[in-house]
């Protein structure tokens, strides 16, 4: 780490003010002070800066800020604060990351240091600035390959410890987040995109447990790959099986590294959608057996009561026609006898 004693390395753009002070300088012929014997911005600047735009001169230049805010009346708890940036690239390109702290607090006493990932950074590759109660710190640099991909990180040490991240990374696949559901027999065409980058080849692959297993696109009856656009994969997988589900992967690569997205087909026998409306009937069925087995048994009770009725009449007929029969055999006795 090391602390600001004065103005080193002036950002033009960001601190105007301070170009009277390096005139004064520079006419008083005074070198400027640096709080552990960094050599001067000029020394600096011919050393990195002009070596490095020479050499890949023929290279975009990418250049990105993050603000940061110290203590403050405002921040009566004083507490860390972190802020990140994220930053797509595809191809090699010339860095320039510029971090802004303000603060009330003095100046001079604040720590700057430069990190990528954990590994600290040489203190000799980046400008301090300041500008009234503004600090800058820029970090310029050049990636060339996919090693230098990663987090970038400006830290000042106040109080408490503000923290700037620029997290640069290979640009992301789109593709189909919800499943693609089809049916065997048929045909699908999964489709991967990159929105705004052009991939210098694509590939696909397929999930075999936890391998990825290339797609054959020499079977030319199962498999065609192709695309409108550069930015673009079209993967057609023609005559479904149920074996064809599962997951697949376009795979992207680029100058500066690689990456890659997922979708999940799924495929259905035609059996399958016609599983809720069997069961729909099956209930229907067992629905309408049910009422018809209670209306039978209903109509059945009631014609038990009645046969029993019909039962108890005809004994109670027979039994009054034998009993009229019995109360009339003796007085035809009598009238035979009498009339002898």
């Amino acid at each position: 780490m090391r602390a600001l004693t004065g103005l080193r390395g002036p950002l033009a753009p960001r601190a105007p003010s301070a170009w009277p002070l390096l005139l004064v300088c520079l006419i008083a012929g005074t070198p400027w002070s640096l709080a552990d014997g960094d050599p001067p911005d000029s020394a600096f600047t011919n050393l990195v800066g002009e070596e490095m735009m020479t050499k890949y001169s023929n290279l975009s230049l990418e250049t990105h800020s993050i603000s940061l805010t110290g203590s403050c009346s405002y921040m009566p708890d004083k507490s860390s604060m972190l802020v990140e940036k994220n930053i797509t690239l595809e191809k090699p390109s010339n860095m320039e990351l510029t971090c802004q702290f303000t603060t009330s607090g003095d100046l001079n006493s604040i720590n700057i240091t430069w990190r990528k990932g954990d590994e600290l950074l040489e203190n000799n590759n980046y400008l301090i600035n300041a500008s009234g109660n503004t600090l800058y710190t820029q970090y310029t640099f050049t990636i060339i390959n996919s090693k230098q991909m990663g987090s970038y990180s400006c830290f000042f040490e106040e109080e408490k410890e503000q923290k700037g991240t620029f997290n640069i990374k290979v640009p992301e696949l789109h593709g189909k987040h919800k499943p693609l559901i089809t049916y065997v027999g048929d045909s699908t065409v999964l489709v991967c995109k990159c929105e705004h980058c052009f991939p210098t080849n694509w590939t696909w692959y397929r999930s075999n447990g936890s391998v990825q297993v290339p797609v054959d696109v020499y079977m030319n009856d199962k498999y065609v790959i192709n695309g409108k656009h550069a930015n673009e994969t079209r993967l057609k997988i023609m005559h479904l099986s149920e074996e064809d589900g599962g997951s697949y992967w376009c795979h992207a690569i680029f100058q500066l590294g690689e990456s890659e997205e997922h979708i999940e087909l799924v495929v259905l026998s035609f059996l399958v959608p016609l599983k809720p409306f069997l069961a729909i009937i099956a209930e229907v069925i067992l629905l309408v057996a049910f009422i018809l087995l209670c209306e039978m048994y209903t109509q059945k009770k009631k014609k038990h009561p009645e046969e029993g009725k019909e039962f108890e009449q005809i004994e109670q007929l027979k039994s009054d026609d034998s009993n009229g029969i019995e109360n009339n055999a003796p007085r035809h006795r009598k009238t035979e006898s009498g009339n002898q």
